[in-house]
């Protein structure tokens, strides 16, 4: 009788665990579809946020190219904002930062231009746009040290730019003689 007793008990038991391990495959099953759904959400959210910084970013290049330089800036500004939120974006924000440099080269605001183009090349290094940008500022401020070295820098980066060739050349002739 004693088996008779624990057949049913065991049987109980076995049907009770098949009930939790289903429970916990369901439960399961629901937290993976949310960890989907909270995936596919974080995407359509990051590609919302990248479509925003190519917005802002577009919407800055046509400002500079009406020359309204200020307004210009501050839509580069909301690009960088928006984009310092966004993995792997380093390379829209050195262009944002490039892009900033040169309104503030147009505006005669030549500090400004090379701390714009020091935060490009951070991003950056190689970043030709940016060196040179930064190498007309310092010509501007009269560094002209910091030009040579940002137009060495640019033909080591790319040997085949003649205009930063001349230039140095120019630059070094001017200084030394």
């Amino acid at each position: 009788m004693v088996l008779i007793e624990q057949e049913p008990d065991d049987a109980s038991e076995a049907s009770d665990h098949a009930a939790v391990s289903r429970g916990e495959e369901e439960k399961e099953a629901e937290s993976d579809e949310e960890s989907f759904e909270d995936a596919l959400n974080e995407e359509q959210l990051l590609d919302k946020a990248r479509d925003q910084v190519n917005d802002a970013k577009t919407e800055g290049n046509r400002l500079f190219g009406t020359g309204q330089y200020e307004e210009a800036l501050s839509k580069y500004e909301l690009a960088l904002q928006i984009a310092s939120e966004v993995p792997s974006s380093e390379e829209v924000r050195s262009m944002c930062h490039a892009n900033r440099a040169i309104c503030f080269l147009k505006l005669g605001k030549y500090d400004e231009t090379v701390k714009e183009c020091n935060q490009a090349l951070e991003l950056n290094p190689s970043y030709v746009k940016a060196l040179l940008r930064r190498a007309e500022a310092h010509e501007k401020l009269d560094h002209l040290e910091e030009a040579i070295a940002d137009m060495k820098k640019i033909i080591e980066v790319e040997p085949s730019n003649d205009q930063a060739r001349r230039r140095t050349i120019q630059k070094i002739r001017a200084n030394c003689c």
